[in-house]
């Protein structure tokens, strides 16, 4: 299972999304919804497998 965790600026834990059933879906998932989360003032989002208990990678939505 795959959840996005949501980052507001200052690195506070905003909440997560939904569960995925695998990578591919989380990151298309995303690749639709950026916009929205930045609009609701997620700065950056966390990607975790939980099922391994492991983060993926952390990265931001604005571009640099």
């Amino acid at each position: 299972m795959f959840v996005w965790l949501y980052l507001r600026p200052e690195g506070v834990g905003a909440g997560e999304s939904e569960p995925f059933p695998d990578r591919q879906a989380a990151e298309a998932w995303l690749g639709e919804t950026w916009s929205d989360l930045l609009a609701r003032g997620v700065e950056e989002v966390v990607l975790e497998d939980r099922d391994r208990g492991r983060t993926l990678y952390r990265m931001g939505l604005r571009d640099t």
